[in-house]
């Protein structure tokens, strides 16, 4: 296993998700120097105060010249630009990587040498609750944390920032860009939008004298958990995902008018199979499966070495939702390649990731994790 104590960390907006991650940096991996930087020096006061740094930088280059990996925990249109100044002020062994929810347009712009060391980062986590007064060293355990590797990624920088990631509790799954964006438009962007519609809607709404929002229940406090988030930060994320968010709420509106449809014809049998196919979705959703040892397989999968193997075969398995709980990449030669080891967890999952790779062109082989070492 990768001892990433001696690792320093540099945070790049200190708020809930950077504050947390520095949080988790310390306390679940024993990292002392958790350097932070913000825009204004309350934020970095209440870092400090709150532990979620352990010192506070004057600027971004301060705060990455020293740094092992970076965060960049800013808004989404910033990023790349403050990904950038990161690369350029930070030592070459240096790994940047991000936490915004937009991917594809971030990914698209970078150059060969910055896809090296630069690795998109999105935890599918978070809280009502903003700001690094509200973070928490949990907030990552158990969540998805998606990684967008470029073509031309350094195995050993992949390798290292999984691992990291692995032991603040997270689960780490590659996708493809244009994958991640879609997919977070439906189940991220989307349900701000519907809040904020319908928030928008009772609050235009007064019958008699009553206003709709004064007899809200809880089903709707619950659907509007989220409506009035950050305006800056969620107008950003609007706008630059806004293709797919656009085509998804078109899909939402043509799938509302169907119900609609029902309704105006007396169709209770759609509305039923409409309901518990709801159920069932919400279901699987819900499950949660606790593995044992047992349930564990190291695929080991000889490779070519060159750019590339690794954010396809990483993202091929996180597409077919195949977690990768740990990983190694063990170069022999320019001659004889690689060897790729993947730790896998699930009952069938390495069967299912050897006929995935063999698909591929791949020979790679499953064995039980009690019968093998990773490396």
């Amino acid at each position: 296993m990768l001892d990433l104590s001696n690792t320093t960390v540099a945070i790049i907006g200190v708020g809930l998700m950077g504050g947390s991650m520095g949080l988790a940096a310390q306390e679940r991996l024993g990292v002392a120097n958790v350097i932070g930087y913000s825009r204004t020096r309350n934020t970095l006061s209440d870092a400090l105060d709150a532990g979620a740094i352990t010192e506070a930088a004057g600027s971004i280059d301060e705060a990455c010249k020293e740094a092992d990996i970076v965060f960049v925990a800013t808004p989404v249109r910033t990023i790349l630009d403050v990904s950038r100044q990161a690369m350029a002020a930070s030592m070459p062994h240096c790994i940047v990587t991000d936490m915004g929810s937009t991917k594809s347009s971030l990914m698209a712009a970078l150059t060969p040498p910055e896809e090296k060391r630069f690795i998109g980062g999105h935890p599918v986590c978070g809280s009502e609750t903003a700001g690094v007064l509200n973070a928490r060293e949990d907030l990552f355990a158990g969540a998805t944390y998606f990684l967008t590797p470029a073509a031309g990624v350094e195995p050993a920088n992949y390798e290292l920032l999984h691992g990291f990631l692995a032991k603040t509790g997270a689960r780490p799954t590659a996708v493809n860009p244009d994958a991640h964006d879609r997919i977070m438009a439906l189940v991220s962007h989307l349900p701000h939008v519907l809040a904020n519609a319908a928030m928008n809607q009772a609050g235009g709404l007064n019958l008699d004298g009553r206003e709709a929002l004064l007899s809200a229940g809880p089903s709707f406090r619950d659907l509007t958990r989220v409506a009035g988030s950050n305006p800056g930060v969620w107008t950003d994320i609007f706008m630059e995902n806004r293709r797919w968010l656009a085509e998804t709420l078109k899909e939402h509106s043509r799938e509302t008018d169907r119900i609609a449809a029902a309704l105006e014809a007396g169709d209770e049998k759609f509305l039923s199979e409409f309901i518990l196919s709801a159920a069932a979705n919400r279901n699987r959703m819900l499950e949660a499966e606790h593995l044992a040892p047992s349930d564990l397989f190291v695929v080991k999968v000889p490779v070519p070495d060159r750019p590339g193997v690794l954010s396809q075969v990483t993202v091929v398995l996180g597409n077919a939702g195949i977690n990768i709980d740990d990983l190694s990449f063990h170069r022999i030669s320019v001659e004889q390649g690689a060897v790729l080891s993947l730790v896998v967890s699930g009952g069938d999952t390495g069967f299912r990731a050897v006929e995935l790779l063999h698909g591929l062109g791949y020979d790679a082989v499953s064995i039980p994790f009690t019968d093998a070492e990773l490396g």
